[in-house]
Order: C-alpha cells, then sequence, then structure tokens
C-alpha cells in the first residue's frame, strides 16, 4: 500500500510541473496591461508606468517571470495582489473556508439525495419509482442554477421570510445564521451535482445487479437488501467515487453565479474580480490552489478505490 502511494505521489509530481506551465503561460494571454490599470490617472505618464512594471518585474522575460513566480510558490509564498495590497495566501486563506463550508454543505445534499435516488431507481427498474426518480434528475440537470435560486429568494425569503436572501455570516461566529445563509445556495448546488450522481449511481448499481455473483447471492437464499447494499453497492460505488471526487472539486473551484446571487464572498467572485482587475498573482494563485486541490482529491479517489475493493489491493 505504502509503495503504491509513494508511486502515486510520484506521478503527481509531473503533473504539476505542467500545472504551472499551463498557469502560468494561459495568465500571459489575457488583454489588456496590469500597469496600465494599476497607475489609474497617471496612467498617461511613461516614467509611472515604467516603474510599476519594475516593480512587478512585468519587464522581465517570461522565463525569469516564471521562475521567480515558481520559486516563490516552492516557499508558500504566492506573491501580493497588485490591486488589494494584500498576500495573495492570506487571500485564499480567507476565501477558501467560505467555499469549503458552501461546497460541503451541497455535497452532502447531493449525497443523501442522488445516491439513494440512483439505488431506488435501480432496483426498481421500469416502475413509478424508476420513473419518478428519472423525472427529479432530468429536472436537477435542466433546471439553471440562477433561476432556481432567485426562485428560493423570492419564496422562502420574500413570501415566507424564513431564511435570509443573501449575505453570509462564519460558521465560528453563528452557526446557526451561517446555516441560515447557506443553506439556499448549498440546495442551489447540490441539485445539479445529485442529479448527476443519481444518474451514474443507477447505470453502476444495474451493471452491479446483473453480475453473476449477484445471481449467486440470490441463489444462496440471502434477502434482497444485503444483496443489494452489501453485494451490489459495494461494487457500484467504484465509478461514483471517481464522479463524486470531480463534483466536488468543481465545488470548491467555486460556483460563480450562485455565489453572486447570493452575495458569497467565495472562491469564485475571488476570482472574477482578479480578472476583472488584472490582478495577475490573485488568479494565479486561487487557479492554481484550485489545480492542487483536484490533484489532492485525485488522489483521495484512489485510495478510497483500494479501501472499497479488496481486489485492487491485491493487485
Amino acid at each position: 500500500m505504502w509503495a503504491w502511494l509513494l508511486k502515486r505521489l510520484g506521478q503527481i509530481l509531473p503533473t504539476l510541473v505542467i500545472l504551472s506551465f499551463i498557469i502560468f503561460g494561459l495568465q500571459q494571454l489575457m488583454p489588456g496591461d496590469p500597469a496600465v490599470i494599476l497607475a489609474g490617472e497617471e496612467r498617461g505618464d511613461p516614467m509611472v508606468l515604467a516603474q510599476i512594471r519594475a516593480e512587478l518585474r512585468l519587464d522581465q522575460p517570461l522565463w525569469s517571470q516564471y521562475l521567480y513566480w515558481v520559486g516563490n510558490v516552492l516557499q508558500g509564498d504566492f506573491g501580493f495582489s497588485w490591486r488589494i495590497r494584500m498576500p495573495v495566501s492570506d487571500l485564499i486563506l480567507e476565501k477558501l473556508p467560505v467555499t469549503a463550508q458552501l461546497a460541503s454543505m451541497a455535497f452532502l445534499i447531493a449525497i443523501v439525495i442522488g445516491v439513494p435516488l440512483g439505488i431506488l431507481s435501480a432496483v426498481k427498474k421500469d416502475t413509478a419509482w424508476d420513473w419518478a426518480a428519472n423525472g427529479i434528475a432530468l429536472f436537477g440537470i435542466s433546471t439553471p442554477n440562477f433561476w432556481l435560486g432567485i426562485m428560493m429568494i423570492l419564496f422562502f425569503s420574500v413570501q415566507l421570510g424564513w431564511l435570509p436572501p443573501s449575505g453570509y455570516v462564519p460558521l465560528w461566529e453563528d452557526p446557526v445564521q451561517s446555516l441560515a445563509t447557506t443553506i439556499m445556495p448549498a440546495f442551489v448546488l447540490g441539485t445539479g451535482v445529485a442529479s448527476v450522481l443519481m444518474r451514474h449511481t443507477r447505470a453502476a448499481m444495474l451493471t452491479a445487479l446483473s453480475q453473476d455473483y449477484v445471481r449467486t447471492a440470490r441463489a444462496k437464499g440471502l434477502t434482497e437488501r444485503v444483496v443489494v447494499w452489501k453485494h451490489a453497492l459495494r461494487n457500484a460505488l467504484i465509478p461514483v467515487v471517481t464522479l463524486g471526487t470531480i463534483e466536488f472539486g468543481r465545488l470548491l473551484a467555486g460556483a460563480v453565479l450562485t455565489e453572486q446571487i447570493f452575495t458569497i464572498p467565495g472562491f469564485g467572485k475571488l476570482v472574477v474580480d482578479a480578472v476583472f482587475n488584472r490582478d495577475y498573482p490573485v488568479v494565479q494563485g486561487v487557479v492554481l490552489a484550485t489545480a492542487l486541490i483536484f490533484v489532492a482529491l485525485s488522489l483521495v479517489a484512489d485510495i478510497l478505490y483500494m479501501l472499497i475493493n479488496p481486489r485492487l489491493r491485491q493487485a
């Protein structure tokens, strides 16, 4: 197990190097000159522009800028925000808990809704339960997040007055109010993921239920509940785990529209503001942090494979 884990970590290192090239290279394709934007009213003064470019190392060759950036990143320094004048690492640490809370709640909602519906749909194939579960999944996939968010605000906030329409309260300050401000955006995000999980769980369960080991378990006289939950579901979870880690990473990357609708100060708003302000260090830091999260979740998925399927550990 440890040898496999070390080998897997060795495979991740080239991926991170390639990601650093891509992140830095795509950043240079952004239109506009950050020195002109930062100069403000003095953008017509060549001396001011030259000073800004020198301070930000924009007058250096690209390879020099890349090596300087990577060297600082390896030391845990993501640079300074050109606009806010704060360390990028501080901005990430400030916004990441917000998005992590929202993503975790949305993912929990998705699992609670999607996986049981997928199992029910597979076990009750071609029945009313199957049609109902597929209808719910189709609604979740087809409904735009911004529309569902607006409708929930109108109903639960404006009409009923149960929940605040926008804003965010940190969990450590007031857990109840924090839950009240994040439950609607979490449900909006979670319904879309739940629909995807439902469809994949249903397909994986149908495949598992048609296997020989399931027919053997039934021939031994095991109850249908034991066959479904102990034999079929365990093998069907492998592709669902893969999808779940990807979807959770996508949620952590920041749901821009949902965060904008509910005024959630997370990753999405941070990166959008940084792009508009040509704040390169913030964009690079957020994208790199997101890429590291995806890589880490991929490793977690591989470890979960080993725990779920003993045959992979033996291989």
